[in-house]
Parts: structure tokens; sequence; C-alpha cells
């Protein structure tokens, strides 16, 4: 059977102007220890990061039908 992923998805955190972006790291750090590695970037048309997007293959005990 083929791996399965799940993904999670999150908006770079902004500062107080809504144009910076604040360092992620403490939120990547607490990702990455749940298990999920950053996949891809989805950006704006005209630039800047709009989505960070994350996965993690699927545990037995994650999938549907278990428990």
């Amino acid at each position: 059977m083929p791996r399965q992923w799940e993904y999670h998805t999150i908006e770079p955190p902004k500062g107080l102007t809504k144009r910076e972006t604040v360092d992620p790291t403490e939120e990547l750090n607490r990702l990455g220890a749940e298990g999920w590695e950053l996949a891809e970037t989805i950006s704006y048309d005209k630039g800047g990061t709009k989505l960070l997007v994350f996965k993690r293959p699927v545990t037995d005990s994650d999938s549907p039908g278990d428990g």
C-alpha cells in the first residue's frame, strides 16, 4: 500500500505593520517535534509567502477506522 500523508498549513506570523515576518522558529520547532516536515511554501502572485505546507506520514493509529 502506498504511504499515506497528512497535511497541515500555517500562515507565516506577521509583525505589527502586517508586512514584516516574525521569526517562526518556536512554532517550527514545535511542529518538527510533532513529526511535521516543511514540504512546500505557497506564495502570493506578487511575492511573499502566503502559507507554509507541512506533511507527515499517517501512522496506523492515525488511520480512519482504527480504534
